[in-house]
């Protein structure tokens, strides 16, 4: 059985593989590792966004030398930086470097380093007017890019009800990314497509949520948005946690097996053009 775990950080002073470790020993198969800032490398131009995603390469490499598990890639300049950027760098400084660091990630993505673009979005905490302006417009490039290379973006935002999967989705639209290609990360069990207007739900896997998606169909995947940070041990979910908890819902009778083939198999193939067998 494949089960993925569609958005995991890892950090070089965390866990690193070890955690990857604990998710093979629980019965995962596939993760996507997804960029996340690394101490040590200050933005200060768009080619310092290389050396950061030299980490997340770096990370990703040793966790395939030293595990089982597939490993995959998202690549992008995470959505705070233009905010801590802005009074440093200048509104103009700062929004070049974003769509540098938007372009490094979709050549390494052409290259074949990375699946996709993310997480890239917009600041979950409030921001002035002229940062959330810069917010989406620097993640309508980051899309626009997306499309250009064939690939998926990955999103973080504030909270998603309807108002925001709309706005989101009338985005992909504007630069002709097609929905399903934009996948919401840390989204709660909003899987209908009346919900979330044909975007694609990364779900975090708490019990409740999984749940719930599963009571409305199987149109989801599933994440834990682990952040291997040795502060905040096992936060936000531990390694372990979407297979033990995909096991636990289909011996529960809560997932089928078409569930679980379709969570951890169709979709990701569908939306990455994953190879998970």
């Amino acid at each position: 059985m494949h089960i993925l775990d569609d958005h995991l950080h890892l950090q070089p002073e965390g866990k690193g593989p070890e955690a990857l470790k604990e998710f093979e020993k629980a019965g995962g198969t596939h993760v996507i590792l997804c960029h996340l800032p690394y101490k040590g490398v200050k933005i200060k131009t768009g080619q310092d966004f290389r050396k950061q995603y030299q980490i997340s390469l770096d990370l990703a490499e040793k966790c395939r030398s030293e595990t089982s598990v597939k490993v995959y890639l998202m690549l992008g300049p995470y959505p705070g930086h233009v905010a801590w950027l802005w009074d440093s760098l200048g509104p103009k400084a700062t929004l070049q470097a974003m769509r540098e660091g938007m372009e490094i990630a979709a050549d390494l993505v052409r290259e074949g380093n990375a699946l996709g673009i993310g997480e890239i979005g917009r600041p979950h905490f409030p921001v002035s007017p002229e940062i959330w302006a810069a917010s989406n417009e620097v993640m309508r490039y980051g899309m626009r890019l997306a499309k250009e290379a064939g690939c998926t973006v990955q999103l973080h935002t504030e909270s998603a009800g309807p108002e925001v999967w709309r706005e989101l989705a009338g985005f992909a639209d504007s630069v002709g990314l097609a929905r399903e290609k934009v996948v919401k990360h840390y989204s709660g069990p909003a899987i209908l497509e009346t919900e979330n207007f044909g975007l694609f739900p990364s779900v975090l896997s708490s019990k409740d949520n999984i749940k719930a998606a599963a009571e409305k169909g199987s149109r989801f995947t599933m994440e834990t948005d682990f952040l291997d940070d040795p502060r905040r041990p096992g936060a936000v979910f531990a390694p372990a946690t979407v297979p033990k908890r995909t096991r636990a819902m289909l011996e529960a009778g809560i997932f089928t097996e078409e569930t679980v083939a379709k969570v951890h198999g169709e979709w990701p193939r569908k939306i990455y053009g994953m190879d998970i067998g």
